[in-house]
């Protein structure tokens, strides 16, 4: 079992009515975008994201996107990432 580990960003934003909110996206995945309405919500959203962006690669046969320099990388045994 190999593990992929991937960066995320997230940035502070906010709705059109002003609220807070946070986008949260992967780089090394194009499309990969979501939001939440604390840091830490917008983490979770976006791993989700991400899990399912991959299983849909996985799904149609595509390869998963490998490049260090955006943050893409592969893991040749099961890995466990913790955020601080």
């Amino acid at each position: 079992m190999k593990s992929h580990i991937f960066r995320v960003s997230i940035e502070e934003d906010q709705f059109e009515d002003g609220r807070k909110a946070y986008h949260a996206w992967c780089p090394a995945l194009r499309g990969c975008h979501t939001w939440g309405h604390t840091e830490a919500e917008a983490l979770t959203n976006v791993r989700e994201a991400i899990e399912l962006y991959v299983e849909d690669l996985l799904d149609a046969g595509e390869a998963v996107p490998l490049d260090p320099e955006m943050g893409a990388i592969e893991w040749p045994s099961p890995a466990v990432a913790v955020n601080r």
